[in-house]
């Protein structure tokens, strides 16, 4: 079966985000002072092929875990469903 994955990787809140940081700061230069304390992450996409959701699940696991988020300074979430 096909599955997709739609990831979502984050700076850990604990973290300073330099890259949201800028951006916050460009928000008043725009005259968009009312929008505060931006963090940019990364969406990441993909298509599985698996025997079922709990296999597809798993694969995505393992991809963030190993390639896809760094523990010490990131966290992700997910939802996979059928393609």
């Amino acid at each position: 079966m096909k599955f997709t994955a739609k990831i979502n990787v984050m700076p850990l809140k604990a973290l300073l985000d330099p890259q949201g940081k800028t951006v916050t700061a460009s928000m008043k230069r725009i005259n968009l002072p009312e929008i505060e304390n931006v963090r940019i992450g990364k969406h990441i996409t993909l298509e599985i092929d698996a025997a079922d959701q709990a296999a597809a699940e798993q694969k995505v696991e393992d991809a963030c875990k190993k390639l896809l988020a760094n523990p010490i300074m990131e966290f992700y979430e997910y939802s996979v469903t059928k393609a």
